[in-house]
């Protein structure tokens, strides 16, 4: 009886997110720490690194890479807003994106993660060459 609750109980409790530790390093000097959420975008970062990319500032709030339409999978891409220290991907270009400053557009986009850092010194860069690596 005690094992059925239990089961009962399983069920009915939704499955913990995985997250993964990701070390971002900015011209190779600014160290962030981000947090990747489980999806296939994610799956697909995560086997290519360590890797380094090159990222434009765009729109006076956030970092670019364009991988190409395409570039990356997606498995839940959908309209919605963002906060600042999200990094999403846009399917329609294929661009990976750092959003450090919040403006309120909600636009298609595939969660990739969360900067944990102040994300705002993105803001004086013009470019900046970015490297992943999954946090041992």
């Amino acid at each position: 009886m005690v094992e059925a609750k239990q089961g009962a109980l399983m069920k009915g409790r939704k499955k913990m997110s995985k997250k993964t530790l990701v070390e971002i390093s900015v011209n190779n000097d600014v160290k962030l720490t981000a947090q990747f959420e489980d999806n296939a975008t994610t799956r697909d970062l995560i086997s290519r690194m360590p890797f380094t990319v090159d990222m434009d500032n765009l729109y006076s709030r956030e970092m670019c890479h364009r991988y190409g339409h395409g570039g990356l999978p997606t498995d839940n891409a959908k309209d919605k807003g963002y906060q600042v220290g999200d990094i999403s991907y846009w399917p329609p270009m294929g661009s990976l994106v750092f959003l450090y400053k919040q403006n309120g557009e909600v636009f298609e986009q595939q969660p990739i993660g969360h900067i944990d850092n102040d994300v705002s010194f993105f803001s004086k860069f013009n470019s900046a060459q970015v490297t992943f690596r999954v946090r041992a």
